[in-house]
């Protein structure tokens, strides 16, 4: 899901319009389509069914790996490509972030298709924290009085819904760890990466991991592709689109948007798939998860205040005269 890619050079204002406010309505498009069709996510794997999360996982590796490729070709991008796989550090750091994003859509399959999407859902809640806090703990970044509350919230608020579970919410802490330490490495690859090609060499990477877990799956449970349904074979096919399209969304968006809109609607996807889970799956909300996720929400609109009072401040630099 949220991915931070983005590319070298931004559109020129003569080819993006812009509203009133000066913000491109393409790139809202873009951004909402991104995080619309990834809130959605839960619905699609649903419908998957009778394939269990290992298969579905497998098969969206390879088939995202065949889209990558019809689309560099049909965009004539080997070139650049070529260039990345030239470049021993970017392949392994992509190897490395291949590795988080399996157990990243591993986990969030898994929970889908176990009833636990308002879980999966807390954890693209928290991941912003998270991030913030990997910022402390891996880059040695200092925080603000307004950042740690909204870290200490947010830490309360796990354990308010470990009470509320009966246990730690792993599914949504695994999801927002792995996602958060994507993030760091794709931020270290930077634009020398864009979408299309870091989600080819990631899949390049997992492409054996794959065929291995598709070989178990038929040895045990038995596949399903191709047993079931024409339309249920069409939409495992299509698993490689219905990943890659949000990226390269995304990507417009992060292109033409600034990132104070980037990260407000960021919380589309989290927020459709809560809505999923409590109103079309109807999965259970106690007391104590409501208070959980209230929590959550409280130290997600701290951190948004501090975000706000970061671009207003750095604004006033820039209009103040030297």
């Amino acid at each position: 899901m949220l991915v931070s890619t983005r590319s070298e050079s931004a559109p020129s204002a003569s080819t993006t319009s812009t509203t009133s406010a000066g913000v491109s309505r393409s790139g809202l498009l873009f951004a909402i389509g991104a995080y619309g069709l990834w809130g959605f996510l839960p619905v699609y794997f649903i419908a998957l069914a009778p394939s269990g999360p290992f298969e579905i996982v497998g098969w969206r590796v390879l088939f995202s790996l065949v889209f990558c490729v019809l689309l560099i070709t049909v965009t004539r991008a080997w070139r650049p490509l070529a260039v990345l796989f030239r470049d021993r550090r970017i392949v392994l750091t992509m190897g490395l972030a291949g590795v988080l994003i399996f157990i990243n859509w591993q986990t969030y399959v898994y929970a889908t298709l176990s009833n636990q999407v308002v879980e999966a859902a807390l954890g693209y809640f928290i991941n912003p924290i998270v991030t913030v806090f990997l910022g402390v703990l891996v880059l040695r970044e200092r925080l603000g009085l307004t950042q740690w509350i909204a870290v200490g919230i947010s830490i309360v608020a796990v354990i308010v819904l470990a009470f509320g579970y009966g246990q730690l919410p792993w599914i949504a802490l695994v999801l927002a760890f792995s996602f958060g330490f994507y993030g760091l490495i794709k931020k270290r690859v930077g634009p020398k990466v864009d979408a299309v090609s870091g989600l080819t060499l990631e899949t390049v990477w997992l492409a054996p991991l794959a065929i291995v877990q598709l070989i178990f799956v038929g040895m045990t449970t038995g596949l399903t592709i191709g047993t079931v349904s024409p339309w249920h074979t069409v939409l495992l096919v299509l698993a490689g689109a219905v990943t890659a399209v949000p990226l390269l969304l995304f990507a417009a968006a992060s292109r033409r948007l600034p990132l104070i809109f980037m990260g407000f609607i960021q919380y589309f996807a989290p927020f459709i798939q809560f809505l999923v889970g409590v109103v079309v799956l109807h999965e259970p909300m106690p007391l104590e998860r409501w208070i959980g996720f209230g929590l959550v929400w409280v130290a997600l609109v701290v951190l948004t205040i501090d975000l706000l009072r970061g671009v207003r401040a750095a604004r006033r630099v820039v209009v103040e005269p030297a």
